[in-house]
């Protein structure tokens, strides 16, 4: 036993030196764990009133051939249970739905803001602003609506796109099964991982309001973004499984979202964690752009707490 331990001492010691075993212990000294959880609980909350605001949105400013794919890429990004997700009346009632939804995403979607901006600084080390609450309120539903403006953009764009590659691909007299279709499958992933790369430099910058490395964002982005097709190509066939266990009878659908949405909390915060790690600890409140790490000095002046002391060894 002594001397398999000597063995795989070298191979533990150069684990502990990857920049995965530096991101994994900064969020473990950060319970991630509960993070996660709170993102979870409050996205779950906000999802059916967003869902319901956004048909509403669509059905006004698209025609029902773009509405169908939109509607399609929603359900596409909850792998396994897919089919069980039936927007079709969401959108046939989205003007009488979206008005009921208005209100219920204003508190509940605003509280997820708030939520995920807080779990985000605190894997930043940075504390909350302190503002009127009013005013907290308004930001948060200002950001939940660019967050909606954004997703929208990159799925026009992401729909433009295809529309021309299936037009290329037409003119050019590709058959199907063939080199076309390779192309075409390859273009619908890039467009894909655009989105979400999209999204994620949103989420992990302009959301908790700090300011990281641009190397650091486009790596986490790019990482995340292909951690999400993989997740959504692996887990399919287990959140199925989940969804049709007749001991959870018709909650299946909802925790299998409940478990998506928490994996999803957790590459989000993994992300984050990526672009925390790649400033010193003592320079991450520099990176705040919230000034909510800087206070005032006696002499009128700017000063910046020192950063908080680093976790002590485990056992």
């Amino acid at each position: 036993m002594e001397s398999l331990t000597k063995r795989a001492a070298p191979a533990v010691g150069r684990a502990k030196a990857t920049r995965a075993w530096a991101i994994y212990r900064h969020l473990d000294d950060r319970a991630w764990t509960r993070l996660a959880a709170a993102i979870t609980f409050t996205a779950f909350l906000a999802l059916f009133p967003m869902l319901a605001l956004g048909a509403a949105v669509l059905t006004v400013l698209l025609p029902r051939a773009r509405r169908e794919d939109i509607e399609r890429w929603i359900t596409d990004q909850v792998p396994g249970i897919s089919d069980r997700l039936d927007l079709d009346p969401l959108f046939a009632n989205a003007d009488t739905i979206g008005l009921i939804a208005l209100p219920l995403l204003i508190t509940t979607g605003t509280s997820w803001i708030h939520t995920m901006r807080g779990c985000l600084r605190a894997v930043w080390d940075m504390p909350e602003p302190e503002e009127n609450p009013l005013l907290r309120r308004a930001k948060d539903l200002g950001i939940l609506a660019g967050l909606g403006a954004v997703t929208l953009l990159s799925l026009g764009a992401s729909a433009l796109a295809m529309t021309a590659v299936h037009w290329a691909t037409r003119w050019l007299g590709l058959e199907r099964g063939g080199v076309g279709s390779v192309l075409l499958s390859l273009a619908a992933y890039a467009l894909a991982l655009a989105v979400t790369v999209l999204l994620l430099a949103y989420l992990l910058v302009w959301l908790p309001g700090v300011r990281p490395p641009p190397r650091a964002v486009a790596a986490a982005c790019v990482l995340g973004a292909i951690g999400f097709e993989l997740l959504k190509a692996l887990l399919g066939g287990y959140l199925a499984g989940v969804a049709a266990r007749s001991l959870y009878g018709a909650f299946g659908v909802p925790i299998a979202l409940l478990v998506w949405i928490n994996l999803v909390a957790r590459l989000l915060l993994l992300c984050c964690a990526w672009t925390a790690t790649s400033v010193t600890p003592r320079d991450r409140p520099r990176r705040d752009a919230l000034d909510a790490a800087e206070e005032e000095d006696g002499g009128g002046g700017r000063r910046t707490p020192p950063p908080p002391a680093a976790p002590g060894p485990r056992p």
